[in-house]
């Protein structure tokens, strides 16, 4: 199976940054894309951002320009860089992986247990 820890959540003001980091660990077999969800209050969960094996990135249009995902793929990490931040940017943030394991060949998505981002005014 693959596990995914999240850490780099907190509190923060507007226009302040955070940085999100999320290991991949377990009997990981190859990792096709990594990235980050978030879900806010009585919303649906949304894709903030995605990496490829290959580091091809996809942002949400609301994130472009303030957010960078990047991957170290030695370390099987994803890491999310988040710039100007605004409330409307407070969520529960989740880490994401689409990779497959020694003991299932089939890719599926695994998900971190998520990390609180609060952007206050």
């Amino acid at each position: 199976q693959v596990q995914l820890v999240e850490s780099g959540g907190g509190l923060v003001q507007a226009g302040g940054s955070l940085r999100l980091s999320c290991a991949a660990s377990g009997s990981i077999r190859s990792i096709n894309r990594m990235g980050w969800y978030r879900q806010a209050p009585g919303k649906q969960r949304e894709m903030v951002a995605h990496i490829t094996s290959t580091g091809s990135t996809n942002y949400a249009d609301s994130v472009k320009g303030r957010f960078t995902i990047s991957r170290d793929n030695a370390k099987n990490t994803v890491y999310l860089q988040m710039n100007s931040l605004k409330p409307e940017d407070t969520a529960v943030y989740y880490c994401d992986c689409y990779c497959n394991s020694w003991s299932d060949s089939d890719y599926r998505v695994y998900w971190g247990q998520g990390t609180q981002v609060t952007v206050s005014l």
